[in-house]
């Protein structure tokens, strides 16, 4: 507790007048000036001590009172750091919130960096695709000129080839032309009877030789009415041909058809034809040959005409497939007219025209083969004239000899 000036005079004087008690008569002997000040300064103490006591209830108040002075003041000092804690929180707060903010920023501006960083990452994956679809484009490009000049270059290399080939088809079909019509020319000769066989040779009877005339009639009738058909065929075949482009192919056939005329024609000698003189009609069977789980015999004409057949089928069916391959055209040779119709260089005597076909599709069908590799694997070519191999021939007739 602190003490007031007043109080602290007071206290000074009580103390000096306690200890001048004893010793009071001999400063009043001192002198009557001495009491005098005495006197005076006695009154001043008086007022002193009793303003210190007028006092004095307003310092016991004033000292009841500091409990709550300090109290209260301990209460500002308490709300004080309240209000300075909750100021501190604020700006704690505040703090917070502006480091959130800029983490917020921050994040923010890494986000967009991070798009930035993407959009240039995806503008410069963009600008290596366009590179290299141009890159690939311009190989492409080149792949393709490469391709057509190379195209371009086997166009007329095949162009040249076929141009030759052309020219060798030409001139082999004018030769065929040639042979045929000298064929034609010398099938009014083969229509007559050949010449009669050596007198060692036996003949068969009258009513036998009867018998094969008249199975030649109806044989020659028959086959009247089927060349009737195959024309009726061949314009359908004709037809189809040229819208296929198959131009090669269609020359082959109208050459086909011509010679067909021409041996409808001939057939037409057949009606005075002499078969009393033809040797065949009284000549005895030679050989024997099957077909079709049966058996068969004829006579050397028969024969004869049998290898004609198979030598005739190989002969078109070489040029049948000559003709596919120059168009082109795939592996085909049971598509063929000629192959249908079967009937080339048959001159209505001696066998039947179903065995007649049959042993032309055989020549017909191994000539195509050749024809369209352009080999001789089955027949040989001598100085333009094709003919099916020996052992071949024998292979396919089988012809066997009966004495």
């Amino acid at each position: 507790m602190r003490l007031t000036a007043s109080r602290r005079t007071v206290l000074a004087l009580s103390l000096a007048m306690a200890l001048a008690g004893p010793s009071a008569p001999v400063f009043a002997q001192e002198g009557h000036g001495d009491n005098k000040d005495k006197k005076e300064d006695k009154p001043q103490a008086q007022r002193e001590q009793d303003k210190h006591e007028q006092q004095r209830p307003r310092q016991q108040a004033q000292e009841q009172r500091q409990p709550q002075r300090q109290a209260e003041q301990q209460q500002r000092q308490q709300q004080h750091q309240e209000q300075q804690a909750r100021q501190d929180r604020g700006q704690q707060r505040q703090q917070d919130r502006a480091q959130e903010r800029a983490q917020q920023e921050n994040r923010q501006a890494q986000r967009q960096e991070q798009q930035r960083e993407q959009r240039r990452a995806g503008e410069q994956r963009r600008a290596e695709e366009q590179g290299r679809m141009h890159e690939q484009r311009v190989q492409e490009q080149a792949r393709v000129r490469e391709q057509q000049r190379v195209q371009e270059e086997q166009r007329v290399v095949e162009r040249r080839t076929q141009e030759r080939h052309a020219q060798e088809q030409q001139r082999a079909q004018e030769r065929a032309r040639m042979e045929r019509q000298q064929r034609v020319q010398e099938q009014p000769a083969r229509v007559q009877p050949p010449p009669p066989p050596p007198l060692q040779q036996q003949r068969l009877s009258q009513e036998r030789q009867q018998r094969l005339i008249e199975q030649q009639r109806e044989r020659t009738a028959r086959y009247n009415e089927r060349l009737q058909q195959q024309a009726n065929l061949a314009q359908q075949r004709a037809q189809l041909l040229q819208q296929q482009r198959r131009l090669a192919q269609y020359r082959f056939q109208q050459d086909y058809l011509e010679h067909l005329r021409q041996q409808q024609l001939g057939l037409q000698n057949l009606r005075a034809y002499d078969y009393g003189r033809d040797p065949y009609f009284y000549t005895a069977p030679s050989y024997r040959y099957s077909r079709g789980g049966r058996y068969y015999d004829v006579n050397q004409y028969a024969a004869d005409l049998l290898r004609q057949a198979v030598n005739y089928g190989y002969q078109e069916g070489f040029r049948a497939g000559q003709a596919d391959r120059q168009d082109g055209w795939r592996f085909d040779y049971r598509n063929s007219y000629a192959y249908e119709d079967a009937l080339y260089g048959y001159n209505g005597l001696y066998v039947d025209p179903t065995d007649y076909e049959y042993y032309f599709r055989e020549g017909f069908r191994r000539g195509y083969d050749d024809g369209y590799y352009s080999r001789y694997r089955y027949g040989l070519n001598s100085n333009g004239t094709l003919s099916i191999v020996a052992n071949i021939l024998s292979q396919i007739l089988n012809l066997r000899a009966l004495r």
